[in-house]
């Protein structure tokens, strides 16, 4: 709303002062030097953010502020006043076709962008059942050898209930990413935030035989975070790392405070991304991994976001893959958070 105000108000500015303009220049040098075409940038501005509404308004404040140029000495002979009849047609011309042109564009990027949102949406339920499918094909596979008492029931309930934990976790990234990520923001010692979520992903690295590395500077550096969901995208982006790699690799974690923001990087020098999954990285549901549903990066990003900082991804084909999160921080003093 503010914005919008603030528009009509500048366009309402330059054309009193344009109008201004004109007066003083028709006074100081000559009746033939005036700014009349001037008169067509309001209009398209207004055209272009109000729409048809907005310029037809503008138009008719500028011809309100140019009707005393059609008395007195300002338009002294026939001439004049046709030229200034003609003016105001010619405005009032221009103000009808930039609205219209304008109000076309914004018809057509509407429709693009509802044609846009309903191909997602068939994309994303086309995604969502097919990840559901497989698990829920084990549950009806596995319960039906129950009831036939074939195979061991210990291991067919163990396979249902992974496929049953794999679905609700399925469901859950679709709701997480769904809604608003609500931040409690906190002043928070990043190192600790950091080490909690490399500890929950050491498991992963040692079943897999990959080193997991984080490297911290001794002076904490203190960021406003929600350390419950700044967790769940380092852990997303280091399981990411770790799956990329193959055993006896190297996965580094590293805090970096710089000039006026704190970099923490994840770096694995695994199997690296091509161009078009860097690209497309952060768009949901976007996944070339033959399991997951392809939500982690995207919460990821929205979380950060969140904290008011960027996420960076630097990939190589073979050369491994380097993400970088900037955030707002500052110091600690010495002891604090130690």
């Amino acid at each position: 709303m503010f914005r919008k105000n603030s528009h009509i108000i500048a366009l309402g500015v330059f054309l009193t002062l344009l109008t201004l303009a004109h007066v003083l220049i028709f006074k100081q040098l000559s009746p033939r030097v005036v700014l009349e075409e001037l008169y067509y940038i309001p209009i398209f501005f207004g055209a272009l953010r109000f729409g048809l509404k907005g310029a037809l308004l503008t138009y008719l404040f500028a011809s309100l502020l140019y009707l005393p140029f059609f008395f007195g000495s300002w338009s002294s002979t026939y001439l004049d006043l046709i030229d200034r009849a003609l003016h105001l047609l010619f405005s009032a011309f221009f103000a009808f076709l930039a609205g219209l042109f304008v109000e076309r564009v914004k018809r057509q990027q509407k429709e693009l962008e509802r044609n846009r949102y309903l191909a997602n949406l068939g994309h994303v339920a086309a995604t969502i059942v097919h990840d559901l499918k497989t698990p829920l094909i084990t549950i009806l596979g596995f319960a039906r050898r129950i009831r036939e008492g074939k195979g061991n029931t210990d291991t067919a309930a163990e396979a249902i209930t992974e496929s049953a934990q794999n679905m609700q976790k399925i469901v859950h990234n679709v709701l997480d990413f769904s809604k608003p990520v609500q931040l409690e923001l906190k002043e928070e010692v990043l190192r600790n935030v950091i080490r909690q979520a490399s500890e929950s992903c050491m498991a992963k690295a040692e079943e897999k035989g990959v080193t997991l590395s984080v490297d911290i500077p001794d002076l904490p550096i203190i960021a406003a975070t929600d350390s419950f969901n700044m967790q769940r995208a380092l852990i997303n982006l280091i399981n990411n790392a770790i799956e990329a790699s193959d055993k006896g690799q190297h996965v580094r974690i590293a805090l970096e405070a710089r000039k006026r923001l704190v970099a923490i990087t994840v770096k694995d020098y695994g199997s690296g991304m091509d161009s078009e999954t860097v690209e497309n990285i952060f768009f949901p549901f976007y996944s070339k991994k033959s399991s997951g549903t392809g939500l982690g990066m995207a919460i990821a990003k929205k979380i950060i976001d969140g904290h008011q900082g960027r996420i960076i991804i630097k990939s190589q084909t073979g050369k491994g893959t380097e993400v970088e999160i900037e955030l707002p921080y500052k110091l600690a003093k010495r002891g604090f958070g130690a």
